[in-house]
């Protein structure tokens, strides 16, 4: 089954949008995140928004003063779609009256998008914007391997991920260093972390040398707990002659034609996998056996995206148009007990919030007989299946402000000591 529209309808946004703007989405954990403890001045006044609005009309260098005029405006102008882009030298809503040269890009999370159309060449179940619990795997793959380097290989601490809302999943950095790396540092992020290269014209795409980098040892290691259940078994990459030329097109020469004549006799996908493992593990060419893995399983990397400073990225909590489905937080604890199917849709939390406030009107009254605005919408989420992704978030800002405050602890020391 692949991800459709099935419990949604895009005729309802409309309807729909103004509810969820107003008393669902998480603004105050959208302030805290953005405006990073307001530690340095001006930088969520600084940070550009951009709205596309109904019928595909594209709004950018938006820009706020503080959390109350973002909901404001965004209650007025229902975006279909936001996207964050940098923290710039000047208000970006005043861009036009800037000396040309002047407004420029100061700092911006180290940014990483992940789509399953990249994988079109290895998956056999879906294709192009289809998603299923089949190819998922791959998402699952993609987020432990790029999570562990980016801890481990770069130290970065605060990563947010989440989910697009359709066939990918993004990945915000959010430590400082990260915020403030150039160009040509991010463009070498997205370079180390990048294995799978060529284009649709390109066969072998994974060429290892010797030894191998331990970054990919690691991702190997990963791979190889997934790599049967999710290649072998559910995409059968060795269940017909199509599928498994593709793999034999990339191991040796020399073993080629041996291994075809052995896979026509072999009665499945099992049996064919051994044997190519068996072959190129006896043979010594295990590097052929990963490379082989690397470019069914590796994470595909838009790397554009990484590497411009001013690149605007999908934001979480926005509503993806075509499904409906919000862009969610994930928890990278339970990546595999993540299902892209199980993300509310704008439609399903607009049900569940009727239903808990027709029942709750029975029961709840104020002395003036009406909830105060403020105290009813920190409430609404609550009500609805928004509340998980909303404490993972929360659970990434808390460990945010704990790191800040405790680098605060340790620059007051510092300063006593001199």
């Amino acid at each position: 089954m692949a991800l459709t529209e099935s419990r949604y309808e895009a005729s309802e946004l409309p309807d729909l949008l103004p509810i969820y703007y107003r008393r669902l989405f998480p603004y105050p954990q959208y302030f805290r995140w953005l405006n990073y403890g307001g530690v340095h001045k001006n930088y969520f006044q600084n940070r550009e928004f951009s709205f596309t609005l109904k019928d595909d009309i594209y709004v950018r260098y938006q820009s706020f003063n503080n959390q109350n005029e973002l909901e404001k405006e965004m209650q007025k102008m229902v975006p279909y779609k936001i996207d964050i882009g940098a923290v710039y030298s000047h208000k970006p809503s005043q861009h036009n009256s800037v000396k040309s040269g002047i407004f420029q890009p100061e700092a911006k999370e180290l940014v990483f998008d992940i789509d399953m159309t990249d994988y079109d060449d290895v998956r056999t179940c879906c294709s192009s914007a289809d998603i299923c619990h089949k190819c998922w795997t791959l998402m699952t793959i993609a987020i432990k391997i790029l999570d562990r380097a980016l801890e481990e290989d770069f130290g970065f601490q605060h990563r947010l991920w989440v989910y697009s809302g359709r066939r990918g999943v993004h990945c915000w950095v959010c430590d400082e260093n990260a915020r403030k790396l150039s160009q040509a540092a991010r463009s070498a992020v997205a370079e180390y972390l990048s294995v799978v290269k060529g284009g649709t014209d390109t066969i072998k795409k994974v060429h290892l040398t010797h030894p191998i980098h331990p970054s990919i040892e690691e991702a190997i290691n990963v791979i190889n707990r997934y790599f049967k259940d999710y290649a072998v078994d559910k995409q059968d990459i060795f269940g017909s002659k199509e599928t498994w030329q593709k793999v034999l097109a990339l191991a040796p020469d020399e073993f080629r034609e041996g291994l075809q004549i052995d896979f026509v006799k072999a009665r499945n996908s099992a049996q064919r996998w051994e044997l190519l493992h068996r072959t190129l593990t006896k043979n010594m060419n295990t590097y052929h056996l990963k490379e082989i893995m690397l470019q069914y399983c590796y994470p595909r990397l838009d790397v554009n995206v990484s590497k411009g400073v001013n690149h605007l990225l999908k934001s979480p909590f926005s509503v993806h148009p075509k499904t409906g489905r919000i862009s969610v937080p994930m928890d990278v604890k339970t990546l595999d007990k993540f299902d892209p199917f199980s993300v509310p849709t704008i439609s399903s939390l607009c049900q569940e919030l009727d239903k808990k406030t027709e029942a709750e009107q029975e029961n709840t009254s104020t002395e003036n007989g009406e909830e105060p605005e403020m105290k009813r919408r920190t409430r609404d989420y609550k009500k609805t299946s928004l509340l998980g992704p909303i404490k993972i978030f929360e659970q990434f800002l808390d460990k945010m402000e704990q790191s800040r405050k405790g680098l605060l602890l340790k620059q007051s020391d510092i300063e006593r000591d001199f």
